[in-house]
């Protein structure tokens, strides 16, 4: 399974591409940030973020996209940007037929380091190890490889669960 972790942002948009591998460990493909100019109008900036997402993803084809769920914090204006980046991402990863993920950041930071209240550079870390990486990413790709790494242990355990449904049901 190939997961397109995405960090949204409008001057920042971090990415990565990671694959559970059967039995193995986490491998990273590739993963950067796309940075856009705060002096461009917001649906230049979208449509640059929109562009790259989709090229990563046609390059990479991966089956999920995991995104952080959006947080409303006082600034309505910034939530709102961030809503049109969100989905502007999300089309992209529809377009090579991704299927999308939401995660709470507690839920991401939870899977990572096994605490929903860990330090920005805790995940950080933890990813770096994880992962296998010889030294941490960028913040906001170290961020996208957290909540691919929260999609691809939440998707283990829906499979696991299954499972465990499955067999209980055919006694």
């Amino acid at each position: 399974m190939k997961v397109l972790g995405v960090d949204p942002g409008t001057l920042a948009t971090g990415w990565c591409i990671v694959e559970a591998m059967p039995g193995g460990p986490l491998r990273p493909h590739a993963h950067g940030v796309i940075r856009t100019r705060a002096a461009d109008p917001l649906w230049d900036r979208l449509a640059l973020i929109h562009a790259e997402i989709l090229a990563v993803a046609q390059a990479h084809r991966p089956s999920a996209l995991a995104l952080e769920q959006c947080f409303v914090g006082k600034n309505i204006q910034s939530a709102l940007k961030l809503g049109h980046t969100r989905g502007a991402v999300m089309v992209a990863a529809k377009t090579v037929g991704a299927d999308v993920f939401e995660y709470a950041p507690s839920q991401v930071k939870s899977a990572v380091t096994g605490s929903g209240r860990a330090e920005k550079h805790q995940v950080a870390e933890m990813v770096r190890i994880l992962l296998g990486l010889p030294k941490t990413a960028p913040a906001d790709a170290s961020d996208a490889m957290a909540v691919a790494i929260c999609h691809i242990n939440g998707s283990t355990q829906r499979i696991l669960a299954h499972a465990v449904v499955t067999a209980g049901a055919r006694r």
